[in-house]
């Protein structure tokens, strides 16, 4: 039984850091229809300027401010500068961009900060809490991951459901045309929408590199997982991207944990949760429209 809760304990905080990420690809996605593969890399780039800071003597808290308002600065300077050119053409066209750039922006961390691996701190204990005599794998970290991940869910669904903005970004997403006509400016829309997914992915890197090590490449894992969690929870949907990564997590959690061989297996893992929940609900979990058939 402690094995088992340890395990699940492990899986929901891994679950909340694909929760994280596939929050930003659900943002993007939003307010712009457009898929950021290049969303790790940026994230990556924003997480060695806190290191930097907190290396020169900052506070984490200062440098993760700082961090968050250079993954803003960032995602609004991609979409103004490399998207919106290629944004009127086949929507194919920004998806290669934005691979192109992930490239491009992980090679330029390491020529800036180096490819050496880094050890990046975190403002709260990594010991898990003592029950008894056993501890548990879940630490004041943790509940920091959790409850960021959970407050950012909130605000993104407050902005779609009860602010203008938030609609305004929707609108644009859909109909660029049509938005335009009712007074929207939906180059500032796009620019926000940019933006502040920068900003939520820039988070993501931060919660995912706390108390481990950092290096260019190192957030091509969750790359692909938060990716599987956000189509899993349907990529129209903050909640879902929530449920998607605890699912994710808890299933990769277990497979690793009692599976033989579960370390080699979480990938395959991964393919096949996606693909049963493809089969099953093509637009995810928490998908609004139904797909149409032919």
């Amino acid at each position: 039984m402690d094995y088992f809760v340890n395990v699940t304990l492990t899986g929901l905080t891994q679950g909340m850091i694909y929760s994280a990420f596939a929050l930003a690809l659900v943002l993007i996605w939003r307010s712009t229809r457009i898929v950021n593969f290049a969303q790790g890399s940026m994230a990556a780039a924003t997480t060695f300027i806190a290191l930097a800071l907190i290396q020169a003597g900052q506070s984490y808290w200062v440098a993760l401010i700082v961090a968050l308002l250079s993954g803003f600065l960032l995602g609004a300077i991609v979409e103004r500068v490399i998207i919106r050119p290629v944004e009127g053409g086949p929507e194919l066209n920004a998806v290669i961009v934005t691979l192109g750039l992930f490239v491009a922006i992980q090679a330029a961390i390491a020529i800036i900060f180096g490819s050496s691996f880094q050890s990046f701190p975190t403002p709260f204990g990594v010991r898990g809490f003592e029950v008894g005599d056993t501890t548990i794998p879940l630490t004041p970290t943790s509940l920091y991951i959790i409850g960021s991940v959970l407050l950012t869910m909130a605000l993104l669904v407050a902005l779609f459901r009860f602010t203008r903005i938030g609609l305004a970004m929707r609108a644009s997403a859909f109909s660029q045309e049509v938005a335009r006509l009712l007074g929207v400016k939906v180059g500032s829309m796009l620019t926000l929408g940019w933006g502040l997914a920068a900003v939520v992915g820039s988070l993501a890197g931060l919660l995912i590199a706390g108390g481990t090590f950092v290096w260019p490449a190192y957030m091509d894992a969750l790359i692909v997982f938060g990716f599987v969690a956000a189509i899993i929870g349907g990529l129209d949907s903050p909640v879902g991207a929530i449920v998607g990564g605890l699912i994710l997590g808890l299933a990769l959690s277990y497979v690793s944990g009692y599976a033989p061989r579960g370390s080699a297996l979480v990938n395959i893992s991964a393919l096949v949760i996606l693909i049963v929940v493809l089969l099953v609900r093509p637009g995810g979990l928490f998908s609004s429209t139904t797909a149409r058939r032919a």
